[in-house]
């Protein structure tokens, strides 16, 4: 299965710098290069179109155009022929191919280099091509490719492949040391972004005196690293990181003087970095060993690898003083030392002459000043040190930085913030100033002279206990994009000038004494009116981590969303009616403020927005209603104001809390046991109610005599229908009957006309004799007591028969329902997929307008409530439960899409959709709600796909449900599973979880991903498994994802190594 595309996944075979091998090989490929004279032979014809023969037709049009049986193949697309006629070259790279690649291709006993490179061609990979006798360069990453690399006949054969690039494909299995053993002549190996396993051959390089480039990023590769490295002395690259390597680097490896490039990051390495070892690498200049478990201090001999340009020490465990041999190091150019425990002052290193442009000290214990020796890296255009205990403040040298494009020092111990405002204008290329959590308690500057930052895009000066206003220098700033000043005292007026900022996108003005209403011009950001605005903003920005705490979980400047948090201050006054206007924002907080009058129907125009917080204000009147029309909210909250009437239904709005509308005794509705059986009373004069009550009394005298004498007529009609009923016996058990002891209302239901109720079949023995009476009784009329689900589709209620059995029963909104004979098709269409992991569908009832489906009673409700919502004391979902729901959740996606028939795609695959029973046996719901398709057809639509993190991006440009669509959404469900974290939370943290596993995994941070409340439990290694699995579904290319029966494949694996462990 395929991973995502990372920067350490790749190389290319035409630039990689290689050496004395290549001369000869380069002169070869030249004359290559020369036009034919005579064209190919009859044998290179037929091996070729052989070759696209293999292939699946309608993908490849444009060689099938140019490949034509009996014309010259050196002419043909992709080919190139030698000066004699010989094809030398087939070169294929993104040509959408699809299909399995034909041996054929081995029978071109002139061709030197194949490319079939990002394609989608699927199958195991020829033996024909890997050990051919001809090739020298072989390229077929970015594929489907699967299986283990094929092995040779014989070992005692020599093959002149040198360069072999197989990355980004399926493969798996093990090196074997007999492949090696005929690779003689190779040169360079990518077998990144894999899932090849076991240990790297410790005779890799006998036989290869001339390997150089050794690439194994993101496979499942274990145990020691192989101390034969050491035997490569030409080898130039070594990259292994995110594998499962463990131990201590072996000593041999650092016999491989020749290494240019170490990196081994994201592994389970053990150990310190010695010095004596590292020193023999003399022509390293990367090193990057970040978040692999090293302990202990940076070595002074450090110093001595003069050729160093990066140097990766980030997530580890070490910790102690810099070396000041680290001055030595005059080619560094990226230091990242963050998240250790080193300690001291900075100053003790010498940085005048590092060539640095990144240098990361942030989340360790560094105490005094900022080095005056680091302001004389005049290239600098990164320099973090926040997370530490620094103090005083900032040198006027700082000015000299004249390339510093971010910087931040955020939770220090900073003084004199008027000082650093003015010398930091003197760095014009700053585009980020993070800064907060220092100065406390100081004013914030409102000089004039203060001017500058002309290129500033982010400014966050939060959480320092500031006073003050807001400051009039803060409208010169025309580039700004993100401005948070939250967590300060600041007082007075939101300034008008705010709406003048032409690319602001992101304010956070919160926990601050803010007084005055809501200006209706701050409603005029133009970022937030209009999408078309988002052309403005300069993607060529340097993409670093912008914040860093758990409050603050925004990793890229492109994560923040569009957003307006205003909360806990002490506005008053209306919410704007331009509030409509912001058609692009995501996040509304007016929380714990004084505002009051009605939420303005304006509002529900922000079709976009994710969060809307109005909690704590003084709000009066309804709740819109056409707030169901705003399909992406996730996050709403109105609780605590003086809000009445009806709480809207359907949609999202059957997801949100009961806590949601707390506060507001005037609200009713189904989810909070509030019936709005009445209409609000008005008050009215004493006259008026004299006249209403006669009216009332004569209505009621009236209309009640009606209704005694309509209730005798049927009483008397039922029983002499009931006398009929039991002097047949053939009647059916479906048939509603009447009894003494029904109740007057259940009485009523029972003789309403036209009900049809379904049962459906599943089994010998197993009785179908339940009514539509019965489900009334079960659901006590379908009393909101007996709600325990809703959703866009409708209400789940609780159903508990007379014998102690229960089912649930889902009552369809009335706007999705089909027609009775379309109903009653699709319906019992549906009810033919039975399995283990399917939430069993009993049968169907069609009274009127309302259409029930009757389903199984799950004992254990929904994953969703046991990974977040746990405040009844649901207890912990340990790691061997969530691979157990994983695997039955796949098995049953696996039915409907490749079993069932017609084949069926869910569209809305969600933690709430997977059900649990007693034994935690999950089960998928909600199948049955997408519409069938046929084998390999698709269903369109125009209706909202799925739910909100759990939508393809491909959704967002065809509304078509797919298979790989829910594919995706199982990959976010699994990510759940995983990390504990809903699939979106909007404000302050990330807006979606993928985006967020994404920057994670980017940063190689993959075990910060997982769910801290499973950490120290022994599963660690079997969780990154699974997280590569979920990275695997969620694949932006859906082509790339892989298909359900893989992703069950996969999940039995972990499961039968996590029972070997246990």
């Amino acid at each position: 299965m395929q991973l995502l595309n990372l920067p350490c996944s790749s190389f290319s075979t035409t630039t990689t710098k290689l050496s004395v091998p290549f001369f000869g090989l380069a002169v070869v490929l030249l004359l290559s290069f020369a036009s034919p004279t005579i064209s190919c032979t009859e044998q290179e014809e037929s091996s070729l179109i052989s070759f696209i023969d293999g292939l699946l037709p309608g993908h490849n049009s444009s060689l099938s155009m140019s490949w034509v049986k009996g014309t010259d193949c050196c002419k043909w697309e992709g080919i190139t022929c030698s000066i004699d006629g010989t094809v030398t070259d087939v070169s294929l790279a993104s040509q959408g191919l699809q299909g399995r690649i034909s041996p054929s291709l081995g029978n071109l006993t002139g061709l030197l280099h194949l490319n079939l490179s990002h394609n989608l061609l699927d199958g195991n990979l020829p033996m024909e091509l890997v050990f051919s006798r001809s090739i020298v360069i072989l390229d077929v990453s970015f594929n489907r490719l699967d299986g283990s690399l094929p092995e040779p006949q014989s070992s005692s054969d020599s093959f002149p492949l040198q360069v072999l690039n197989i990355s980004s494909n399926l493969f798996t299995g093990k090196f074997s040391s007999q492949q090696w053993e005929v690779m003689k002549n190779i040169v360079a190996l990518n077998a990144s972004n894999n899932s090849f396993t076991g240990q790297i051959p410790s005779s890799i390089c006998i036989n290869a005196p001339s390997f150089a480039i050794l690439d194994l990023c993101y496979n499942e590769f274990s145990g020691s690293i192989s101390p034969g490295l050491g035997n490569c002395s030409k080898l130039r690259e070594f990259k292994a990181g995110y594998n499962n390597f463990s131990g201590a680097l072996p000593e041999e490896l650092f016999s491989a003087t020749s290494l240019e490039h170490l990196s081994l990051p994201n592994n389970n390495l053990q150990g310190v970095l010695d010095g004596s070892h590292i020193v023999k690498l003399v022509k390293l200049t990367v090193l990057d060993l970040g978040s692999t478990g090293l302990s202990g201090n940076i070595p002074d001999s450090i110093g001595q690898l003069s050729t160093l340009e990066e140097l990766r020490l980030d997530n580890n465990n070490m910790y102690g003083e810099l070396p000041s041999g680290l001055g030595n190091c005059t080619n560094l150019r990226y230091l990242s030392l963050r998240n250790n425990r080193f300690v001291g002052d900075l100053s003790k290193v010498n940085f005048t002459w590092l060539n640095l442009r990144i240098a990361d000290f942030s989340i360790n214990n560094f105490t005094g000043t900022i080095p005056e020796s680091i302001y004389s890296c005049s290239n600098l255009i990164a320099l973090r040190l926040a997370f530490n205990k620094f103090y005083g403040q900032l040198s006027p040298r700082m000015g000299n930085l004249k390339s510093l494009s971010f910087f931040s020092v955020s939770d220090n111990h900073f003084t004199n913030i008027t000082n650093a405002l003015q010398i930091l204008k003197s760095c014009k290329n700053l585009t980020s100033l993070l800064i907060g959590t220092n100065f406390r308690g100081e004013v914030m500057p409102k000089d004039e002279t203060i001017d500058g930052f002309e290129n500033l895009r982010v400014l966050s000066i939060d959480s320092c206990g500031l006073v003050g206003q807001i400051p009039p220098w803060i409208s010169k700033l025309k580039k700004l994009e993100v401005l948070d000043l939250s967590s300060n005292t600041l007082t007075g007026q939101i300034p008008f000038w705010i709406s003048d900022l032409p690319v602001l996108f992101y304010l956070d003005i919160s926990n601050n004494n803010l007084t005055g209403d809501i200006p209706a011009a701050l409603m005029n950001m133009p970022m937030l009116q209009s999408g078309k605005n988002a052309a403005q903003l300069d993607p060529n920005f340097l993409e670093l981590p912008v914040y860093w705490t758990p409050a603050r979980q925004y990793r890229l400047l492109n994560a923040f969303p569009n957003a307006l948090s205003l909360g806990s201050n002490n506005f008053t006054g209306m919410i704007p009616s331009e509030i409509g206007q912001l058609k692009m924002l995501d996040g509304f907080n007016v929380s714990f403020n004084r505002l009051s009058g009605e939420i303005p129907q304006q509002i529900c125009n922000l079709t976009n927005l994710q969060l809307l917080d109005l909690s704590s204000n003084h709000l009066t009147g309804a709740l819109p209603s056409a707030l169901t029309d705003m399909h992406f909210l996730s996050k709403f909250n109105v609780s605590y104001n003086d809000l009445e009437g009806p709480v809207p239904t359907g949609r999202q709005f059957g997801t949100f809390l009961n806590t949601s509308y707390s506060g507001n005794p005037k609200l009713c509705g189904p989810m909070l046991r509030n019936q709005c059986d009445r209409e609000p009373e008005h008050a009215t004069s004493p006259k008026q109610q004299n006249k209403k009550a006669i009216i009332a009394l004569a209505l009621g005298v009236f209309f009640g005599g009606l209704a005694i004498l309509f209730l005798l007529g049927r009483f008397l009609m039922s029983m002499r229908r009931t006398s009929s009923v039991h002097q047949n016996k053939g009647s059916s058990n479906g048939d509603i009957e009447a009894t003494s002891s029904s109740s007057v209302s259940e009485h009523l239901h029972d003789m309403i006309k036209g009900s049809i109720l379904v049962m459906v079949p599943r089994g010998k023995g197993e009785s179908n004799s339940l009514t539509f009476k019965d489900i009334l009784k079960a659901t006590n009329n379908f009393d909101q007591q007996n709600i325990i689900g809703c959703g866009g589709n409708g209400l789940v209620y609780k159903a508990e028969l007379p014998n102690g059995s229960k089912l649930a029963i889902k009552k369809l909104n009335g706007e999705m329902c089909l027609m009775e004979r379309e109903f009653t098709a699709e319906v019992e269409a549906l009810s033919m997929a039975q399995h283990d992991n399917l939430v069993p569908l009993w049968g169907y009832c069609i009274q009127g307008n309302s259409r029930l489906l009757i389903y199984s009673y799950m004992e254990n409700g929904s994953l969703d409530d046991w990974l977040h919502n746990r405040e009844n004391g649901r207890p912990l979902l340990d790691w061997p439960t969530r691979v157990k729901i994983a695997q039955g959740a796949s098995r049953g996606l696996s039915y409907i899409h490749n079993i069932c028939k017609p084949h069926i795609v869910h569209r809305d695959i969600k933690s709430s959709n997977i059900l649990l029973d007693r034994e935690f046996r999950a089960c998928v719901a909600d199948f049955g709600l997408a519409r069938l398709i046929l084998p390999y057809d698709t269903h369109v639509t125009t209706e909202l796909i799925g739910t909100l993190g759990y939508i393809p991006p491909e959704y967002s440009q065809a509304w078509v449900a797919t298979l790989r669509g829910d594919i995706y959404s199982f990959g976010v469900v699994l990510l759940e599973l995983l990390t504990g974290r809903r699939p979106v939370q909007v404000l302050p943290k990330s807006k979606e979880l993928v985006q967020w596993v994404r920057e994670m995994r980017s940063q190689r941070k993959d075990a910060e991903v997982l769910d801290p409340a499973l950490g120290g439990m022994g599963h660690e290694e079997q969780m990154l498994k699974v997280l590569d699995v979920a990275c695997k579904c969620i694949s932006h290319n859906p082509c790339m994802r892989p298909t359900i029966q893989e992703v069950v494949s996969c999940l039995d694996s972990v499961d039968a190594a996590l029972q070997v462990q246990m």
